[in-house]
């Protein structure tokens, strides 16, 4: 399981192997706290569009800024080993940045995956993939299926 976690030097190493045999790469990223089945779905369309699905995952440290102090609930290893034992996934990395852009730069996969919840245009690393003549896609959104929301009937459970 472990061997499909990679750090971003055994990323960019396995994307290079990935060109040489002519295998695709479709990327997507997130905060993937709680599991639930708009993610696996997601992962499900998302690896459909090409051989391999790296999947890269907010640190700690941002998704804290990105969502309060109250989240990740699972701290980003135990996140990037369950996004490992998914059939979909081929690999997991983790980043630190706010924003996946520079990741995505460096990468450049042939195919840039996000929820529907995100329109084109607000897509991070768009402009990066496009140029380099991959594409973009905006993958279906379920309703009302969302790790906020999850946590939101916790609450209110609890109350």
């Amino acid at each position: 399981m472990s061997g499909k976690i990679l750090s971003l030097e055994d990323l960019l190493r396995e994307r290079i192997a990935l060109r040489a045999t002519g295998k695709s790469l479709v990327f997507t990223n997130g905060v993937f706290d709680l599991l639930h089945v708009g993610h696996v779905r997601y992962l499900q369309q998302a690896r459909a569009l090409g051989d391999a699905l790296v999947v890269a995952i907010n640190s700690d440290r941002s998704v804290r800024e990105l969502k309060g102090d109250s989240r990740p609930v699972i701290v980003e290893q135990e996140r990037a080993e369950i996004l490992a034992s998914l059939r979909p996934v081929t690999y997991v990395t983790i980043f630190d940045d706010i924003s996946p852009r520079g990741l995505i730069a460096r990468v450049l996969p042939d195919v840039l995956a996000k929820g529907g919840d995100w329109g084109l245009d607000a897509i991070h690393g768009r402009e990066e993939v496009e140029a380099a003549g991959g594409k973009v896609v905006s993958l279906s959104f379920i309703e009302g299926v969302s790790t906020s929301a999850i946590i939101e009937r916790m609450r209110k459970r609890g109350q």
